[in-house]
């Protein structure tokens, strides 16, 4: 579904990424974790088609370079780290821009837009803001319906980064549990990033470690959360506990000399 071939992404002059390789299989769920700075964002801006990159990326078997805008909009929907909100749009009309793939030209949106917006707006229990303005919302409410727009979209391929760092634990689980739940039901491919470890362990399939640009570890949660990993490219004290829902990270404080 996804695949990087020796990706580099250069901005102001300075190589963000370093030749990055990834496989991301059709349906499945990969998580990005790093350090700042590592080029998570980068590597996610690139696969969207938002950033100039040398090397090839490939969407569903076709170099993302031949496919036009609203082919890759259809193809692929994005939740960056800090969207863009328009003054004064209400949250329904912000959700009906993922719709604007399938709107002609001068056209407006049909029934079925509607209809699809305002089923997203329920599942992310935001049913009842549809008429209030964007900007009017707390933090979490506007990342809710950052993800809405890009459901809307009906894309196969959804990318986010960091699509919980604004909300409470409860709104966390609900988020994730809805996007494994499309995932498992309608086929999505979803590649992510997320700085807290342990959920980026409990909801994805598979793991990529970057590190200063570079692909440092990938595999299973369990093979790429250790220890030693951690410790070497975050320079992190951490205790690693195994259980049946993936690892658990725990901070350690330093002790006094």
């Amino acid at each position: 579904m996804i695949r990087l071939d020796a990706v580099r992404v250069t901005l102001d002059g300075t190589e963000i990424l370093h030749g990055v390789d990834l496989m991301v299989e059709a349906g499945s769920w990969v998580t990005i974790i790093g350090p700042n700075g590592a080029g998570k964002s980068t590597l996610l801006r690139a696969v969207g088609g938002l950033l100039p990159f040398d090397g090839s990326v490939t969407l569903e078997g076709t170099p993302l370079a031949r496919l036009r805008r609203r082919e890759r909009a259809r193809l692929v929907a994005t939740v960056p780290q800090t969207p863009v909100v328009p003054p004064g749009m209400s949250v329904l009309d912000y959700v009906l821009l993922g719709r604007t793939p399938f709107i002609p030209a001068l056209g407006r949106e049909s029934a079925r837009d509607l209809a699809a917006a305002a089923a997203v707006l329920d599942r992310l229990d935001l049913g009842g803001f549809a008429g209030r303005a964007l900007d009017t919302l707390s933090g979490g409410e506007r990342q809710r319906a950052f993800l809405a727009r890009a459901l809307a979209q009906e894309a196969t391929i959804l990318l986010l980064d960091e699509p919980t760092s604004a909300l409470d634990i409860g709104h966390q689980q609900e988020v994730l549990d809805l996007v494994d739940e499309l995932r498992r039901d309608h086929g999505l491919t979803v590649l992510a990033t997320m700085h807290d470890l342990s959920i980026a362990g409990e909801y994805a399939e598979r793991l990529v470690l970057l590190s200063a640009g570079r692909v440092a570890a990938a595999g299973p949660p369990r093979e790429v959360l250790t220890e030693s990993l951690l410790a070497d490219h975050y320079h992190a004290r951490v205790r690693v506990i195994d259980s049946p829902d993936g690892p658990l990270i725990v901070p350690l404080r330093a002790r006094p000399s």
